[in-house]
């Protein structure tokens, strides 16, 4: 029987207490499989969903066998999308603590390449990069490969989705050919298998079986005719009263008519879909994952990467196609021990994949009537926070506590009435308490000599906004 202790891997006695003061109690099953086999230097294909702590399976790893007082790029994670970029850097941070000092750096689009270049010469040792910026590192030589021990490939079936199998080959091969190779994926079909079976050597294989613990996660299905998909989310969403929740639609079209529709009926709605700007994109995921917003209406290929906390009900507005792209949006929810819904709506045509869906899970579907639920006439809660926009960011050496310290002085807001401070390059955003929030803004610019779009923080003067859903 395989040990779930943390205490059970040979790691030192700082490490372990770092794991502990992170809640690290008891391996999650991805980790109790694959943590043994990545410490002894192995290759790894694991295949495991989103959420299923797989993140400090590679983590630990690389750290395990990290030299901090040598700088050069000992580890190199890929990633889909720069949101999951960021997020898997948080952790490997967190998990640093205790190593000394490891320079975790980001390379992902939509960000000026000459901070990221200015930040390679002072040395990094690890990067978590989306293949295309990495390779475009690569190309100007500014990223130096040839040290890395431990290759990272995170959600490997989405970075092939996604046309970059290209870069990932180009990115491999710039690697030592003696290194360890992880590769990640919530699925693992025969085309990956074979696009990725050159970057492994003998790898040791991990399945983590892709369900949910129904105690968890309530499922619900409910038939609907062909029409009426966009006015039964209005009612599910009215009926449930979700403070977050993701709505996935197969194609950009429908989710921009159903944008449309929840707005029209009063909901704090945003759409994501793969065409956007990475600046509209970056707003859009801010607000939502600052509770500004209450209903993100995405495709599949938009949320890819997305870990939003404390989601409370997922919408499927169609039934997938594919069965584990369903397990996959399901599983958006009900994170971390926290109660989750799914809900999904299926046409006539449709009941052939719920029954695939049945045939994988191993037991029927629970159906229920979208007519016993409240009629139309529901009270749309607004999204409980407002964003403030700050003009200026690390570029004006703005830090969270700064803004936190102007809000809850001058504008005299307690520190629960201020929600998520996202600073970036050159914006700040920043989650107030909706009651308090056009009263706070008033406080902050009161008698400012610039006008009333200006507010004051640590003596200067900055251009602000409301952006609202």
């Amino acid at each position: 029987m395989t040990s779930t202790s943390f205490a059970s891997l040979p790691l030192n006695s700082a490490f372990l207490d770092n794991l502990d003061s992170l809640g690290y109690k008891e391996m999650t099953t991805i980790q109790a499989q694959s943590l043994p086999s990545v410490l002894e230097g192995r290759d790894l294909i694991a295949q495991a969903k989103t959420g299923s702590g797989k993140t400090a399976a590679f983590g630990i790893g690389i750290l395990a066998k990290l030299n901090p007082a040598w700088f050069a790029v000992q580890a190199l994670v890929l990633c889909p999308t720069r949101e999951l970029a960021d997020q898997v850097a948080g952790e490997l941070r967190r998990l640093a603590r205790s190593t000394g000092n490891v320079k975790v750096l980001v390379l992902t689009g939509g960000s000026p390449m000459r901070p990221q270049i200015a930040s390679l010469e002072h040395g990094a040792h690890i990067v978590v990069g989306t293949p295309g910026r990495v390779r475009d590192h690569l190309g100007r030589e500014t990223l130096d490969l040839s040290k890395v021990s431990t290759l990272v490939l995170d959600e490997a079936d989405r970075m092939t989705d996604m046309g970059f199998y290209d870069e990932i080959a180009g990115i491999v091969s710039a690697c030592p050919k003696r290194r360890q190779t992880l590769l990640f994926s919530a699925t693992y079909p025969d085309d990956i298998r074979r696009a990725t079976d050159d970057f492994l050597v003998d790898p040791v294989e991990v399945t983590v079986e892709a369900q949910h613990d129904n105690s968890q996660i309530e499922q619900l299905f409910f038939e609907i005719g062909f029409d009426q998909r966009n006015e039964a989310v209005a009612r599910l969403l009215g009926h449930y009263k979700p403070v977050s929740a993701i709505a996935f639609c197969n194609t950009k079209v429908q989710c921009r008519e159903l944008v449309e529709h929840l707005q029209s009926k009063g909901f704090s709605a945003l759409t994501l879909y793969g065409e956007l700007e990475q600046r509209e994109r970056d707003e859009i995921l801010i607000l939502f994952a600052n509770r500004s917003c209450s209903v993100l209406v995405a495709t599949d290929v938009a949320a890819r990467g997305l870990d939003i906390p404390n989601l409370e009900a997922v919408i499927n507005v169609d039934v997938s196609k594919d069965t584990e792209v369903h397990i996959h949006r399901v599983g958006r929810t009900g994170r971390g021990g926290e109660q989750g819904l799914a809900l999904s709506l299926c046409a006539p045509n449709e009941k052939k994949w719920v029954k695939l869906i049945e045939e994988y899970q191993g037991q029927p579907v629970n159906w229920f009537d979208l007519s016993s639920l409240d009629d139309n006439e529901y009270g749309v809660d607004p999204a409980p926070m407002m964003t403030l926009v700050i003009s200026g960011g690390k570029k004006d050496k703005l830090r969270p506590g700064d803004v936190l310290g102007a809000l809850t002085g001058d504008a005299g807001l307690s520190k629960e009435q201020v929600g998520k401070i996202n600073v970036t390059e050159f914006q700040t955003y920043v989650a107030i308490d909706r009651r308090v929030a056009y009263d706070a803004f008033a406080r902050l610019n009161k008698g400012n000599p610039l006008g009333g779009d200006f507010g004051a923080i640590k003596g200067r003067n900055f251009k602000m906004r409301f952006i609202d859903a």
